[in-house]
């Protein structure tokens, strides 16, 4: 197995600072102070409907290995948060707590955070607690809540509060992100795309003013630095698009576009499908653009999949805060595919891709690539197998996501967790 990388580098034009004073403040369109629902406990006392997976801690080439969800469907959407000595697992069909070594402790399925789809989980480092989203595009009112949860602590176990915010022409989809003080949202459909509130009020479980911002700042970023300011990336056809969220005089939240630059991305086209082994039934490897983004070291880092050679492939990219691109890496493969890619970086700015690979001779397996800080720029280690898939699966989507992260208590440790076809075709997941 070959890995090809690239690199291009762009000079800064203009200091960011200056950048950032040309443009205008952008107030929010409108706010709704959203009452959260409490619960007590992650099981609810034990009352909880209990969702028991996983676990199974192995070796796999020295790397640790255990199982997440198998939840058998197509649409498993998995992701993971780390932090308080834990492992906090999402899929469509539920929330799992693992600890550190690989070993089950809890699970509930979404009806204990007033139901959803596609969660985004976090750890916040700077406030040591977790938080995710889900999206009911089912409830009676009509309203298509996407329910921001927090935990009270680090501990998942404990004390959540959450946030169910209108949403009512959303669609499907979406991407969550954090800074010190605020929490934002992104979502697709209707006139005001991003929200964000405050992190303290969800800690706190009080009432918390939701501000709406009018149009589409992209996605918010997972601010791993410790700043209160939360940045949103859009990436158009030619530009990155930095906007920075901010207080105004009065303490409220003000958007403002922070830079806008030429990507110079040489590959930025929607990735094909990949065929699979033993049926003409292929497979969406999802979409250009990116589905975590973090800010680590003054930097911002994502990886997303792309058209390369007529085949899906990850690019990878780190980007300084003014959009001037520091260094970019391509993975890919001569014949097969690479889809659903997820970044992680450390305190160190070592950097973990996950994703998952395919191709005519084989089934949808989870894989993922390292590399050092100190390793030359844009270059990637060895593709690392995980599993192998054994089945094919039977219809066009595979899911939207897979889930990469750093360890929020010792920000170091990298985590991905990805799909694997089981022999029916049926999505179940591995943690690495």
């Amino acid at each position: 197995m070959k890995t090809h990388f690239f690199i291009k580098i762009w000079m800064l034009s203009l200091p960011a600072m200056s950048i950032s004073l040309m443009a205008e403040d952008v107030k929010p369109s409108h706010r709704e102070v959203i009452k959260p629902l409490l619960n007590m406990t992650f099981n609810q006392n034990g009352k909880a409907r209990v969702r028991k997976q996983g676990g199974n801690p192995r070796r796999v080439d020295g790397y640790l290995v255990f199982d997440g969800a198998v939840d058998g469907n197509r649409q498993v959407d998995p992701q993971i948060a780390v932090g308080g000595g834990y492992v906090l697992h999402g899929t469509n069909n539920g929330l799992i707590i693992y600890d550190k070594k690989g070993n089950y402790v809890q699970g509930v399925d979404m009806s204990v955070f007033n139901r959803g789809i596609d969660p985004k989980l976090f750890f916040d480092p700077h406030n040591k607690v977790f938080g995710f989203d889900i999206w009911n595009p089912w409830d009676k009112d009509k309203k298509k809540p996407v329910n921001v949860s927090v935990s009270s602590t680090s501990d998942p176990r404990g004390a959540w509060n959450t946030y169910p915010i209108p949403t009512p022409k959303a669609r499907d989809g979406g991407g969550i992100g954090y800074s010190r003080k605020w929490i934002g949202y992104e979502f697709s459909g209707g006139s005001e795309q991003n929200f964000v509130f405050k992190m303290s009020d969800a800690i706190a479980g009080k009432p918390a003013t939701v501000y709406y911002f009018a149009g589409n700042m992209g996605h918010p970023v997972a601010t791993q630095d410790a700043i209160d300011d939360l940045y949103f990336l859009k990436i158009t056809s030619k530009n990155f698009v930095i906007t920075r969220v901010h207080d105004d005089e009065n303490g409220h939240p003000v958007a403002t576009v922070f830079s806008k630059k030429p990507h110079g991305l040489k590959y930025f086209s929607y990735p094909p499908k990949t065929p699979q082994k033993g049926t003409k039934q292929v497979v969406a490897c999802g979409d250009r653009y990116p589905k975590n983004i973090v800010l680590q070291n003054g930097c911002i880092w994502f990886s997303h999949t792309i058209n390369c050679d007529g085949r899906a492939a990850v690019q990878w990219n780190q980007l300084k805060l003014d959009g001037t691109l520091v260094q970019s890496g391509l993975i890919k493969h001569p014949s097969h595919y690479y889809m659903h890619t997820t970044l992680a970086v450390n305190a160190q700015e070592d950097v973990l891709v996950g994703f998952q690979e395919c191709g005519a001779d084989m089934y949808i397996s989870p894989r993922f690539a390292f590399r050092r800080k100190g390793d030359p720029k844009g270059t990637m280690g060895n593709v690392i197998p995980i599993a192998e898939g054994q089945g094919a699966a039977n219809g066009v989507s595979w899911g939207d996501y897979s889930g990469s992260t750093m360890d929020g208590d010792n920000l170091t440790d990298l985590w991905t967790i990805q799909s694997i076809a089981n022999k029916k075709g049926k999505g179940e997941t591995v943690i690495v």
